[in-house]
C-alpha cells in the first residue's frame, strides 16, 4: 500500500509542476500584448493631451498678438510666439522666429502667425490675427512606440483667430 501512495504522490507532484510550467508559458505569450496595450493607452492619452495643448496654444498666441500694444516693444508676432512657447514648452515644443515648430532641436512642423488682416465688414474695418500650428506626429511622435502608429494621427493642425483690439 505504501508503494502505491508514493507513486501517486510523485505523479501528483509532477502534474503540479507541469501546470506551473504551462502557466508560465501562457504568461510569457500574453505579457507582450498586455504591455503593448497598456503603453499604447498611455501614448494615446499623451497625444490627446498634446492636441488639447496645441489648440489652447493657438488660441493664446492669437489673443497675445491681438492685444499687443504697438509701443510696448517687440512685435505682435513675437508676443504670439512667446505665448505659444509657454503653452507648448512642457512638451519640449517651441515656435522659432523662422516659423518652424521644433522639438528637441528638430523641425517637427510649422507655426505661422499672420499680420493683422481685414476680417469683416464695418467702419472702421476690423482686423484679425491668425495663428496656425501644424505638427507632424507621424515622423515626430511624443512617445515613439512600435505597432501603435496606425492609431495615431499623421498630423495635428490647429488654427485660431482673434480680432485686434
Amino acid at each position: 500500500m505504501g508503494a502505491t501512495t508514493n507513486a501517486a504522490r510523485r505523479r501528483g507532484g509532477r502534474a503540479g509542476r507541469d501546470q506551473r510550467g504551462a502557466a508560465a508559458v501562457e504568461f510569457a505569450l500574453v505579457l507582450p500584448i498586455l504591455l503593448l496595450l497598456v503603453f499604447g493607452i498611455i501614448a494615446y492619452g499623451y497625444m490627446l493631451s498634446f492636441r488639447g495643448s496645441m489648440s489652447q496654444a493657438a488660441a493664446e498666441g492669437a489673443r497675445a498678438a491681438a492685444v499687443h500694444q504697438a509701443g510696448s516693444g517687440g512685435s505682435a508676432q513675437e508676443s504670439a510666439r512667446a505665448a505659444l512657447n509657454e503653452a507648448l514648452g512642457v512638451y519640449g515644443v517651441s515656435c522659432t522666429p523662422t516659423g518652424a515648430l521644433q522639438r528637441r532641436g528638430d523641425t517637427a512642423g510649422s507655426c505661422d502667425v499672420s499680420a493683422p488682416t481685414n476680417c469683416g465688414s464695418g467702419s472702421p474695418q476690423p482686423q484679425c490675427v491668425t495663428v496656425r500650428l501644424t505638427y507632424d506626429y507621424e515622423d515626430r511622435p511624443l512617445i515613439p512606440l512600435p505597432f501603435v502608429g496606425g492609431v495615431m494621427p499623421d498630423e495635428i493642425e490647429y488654427a485660431a483667430s482673434a480680432r485686434v483690439s
